[in-house]
C-alpha cells in the first residue's frame, strides 16, 4: 500500500520475502544484543531481493547516536550501489524507524518499508509520529508493519527486562 494523504496504516499479505527477510534481521539484532546493544536489524533489498545493506544498532559500540540499524544498512547499501537514490528498494527492520531514520528513508527514496515491533514512544511511521503521512512530503512509499510482530517485540521487551533486572542487582551490590 502507498501512504498518500489522509490515508491511515493498515495491513496487506505477507508475502514469504517478507518473513525470510525479517528473520534476517532478527538475527541481526541477535549480534547487536551479543554486542550489548539494543536488539535491532535491518535488511535493505534491491528490487530482485539481492541484499545491499545491512546493519544492527552499534550506538554505544561506534559512540554514535545515528548509529541505528535502519541507518548502518542504508549507508552499506548507498556504497553497494554507489548512489544515495535506493530506489525500487525495500528496507526490512525489527523496530519501528524514529524519525531520524525515517528522515534517511524518505532522503533515501527506498520504496517500501517493512517493520516488525511497533514503538509507541519514537516510532514515526505511525505508533508516535505519522512523518510519512504528511501531504507536504515529496516521496511516498509502501509500508508495512507487524511482520513477525510479536517476534520483534519480545526480542525487545526481554532485553530491556534482563536490562533492569541486572541493574536492580548491581544497585544491591
Amino acid at each position: 500500500m502507498f501512504i498518500k494523504p489522509n490515508q491511515t496504516l493498515c495491513n496487506i499479505s505477507i508475502s514469504e520475502q517478507d518473513i525470510a527477510f525479517m528473520q534476517y534481521a532478527l538475527d541481526l539484532a541477535d549480534l547487536a544484543e551479543a554486542k550489548g546493544e539494543i536488539p535491532v536489524g535491518a535488511v535493505l533489498v534491491d528490487k530482485n531481493y539481492n541484499i545491499i545493506g545491512r546493519g544492527w544498532n552499534q550506538t554505544i559500540q561506534l559512540n554514535d547516536p545515528s548509529a541505528h540499524a535502519e541507518m548502518q544498512a542504508i549507508r552499506q547499501a548507498g556504497q553497494t550501489i554507489e548512489n544515495y537514490r535506493l530506489l525500487d528498494c525495500t528496507l526490512y527492520v525489527t523496530l519501528e524507524p524514529c524519525p531520524m531514520c525515517a528522515g534517511a528513508i524518505l532522503h533515501s527514496r527506498i520504496k517500501r518499508l517493512v517493520f516488525g515491533a511497533s514503538d509507541y514512544k519514537t516510532g514515526a511511521v505511525g505508533s508516535r509520529y505519522h512523518l510519512f503521512e504528511d501531504y507536504k512530503m515529496n516521496h511516498f512509499l509502501e509500508i508495512q508493519g507487524n511482520v513477525l510482530g510479536t517476534e520483534c517485540s519480545q526480542r525487545i521487551s526481554q532485553f530491556f527486562k534482563q536490562r533492569r533486572l541486572e541493574q536492580k542487582q548491581n544497585k544491591k551490590a
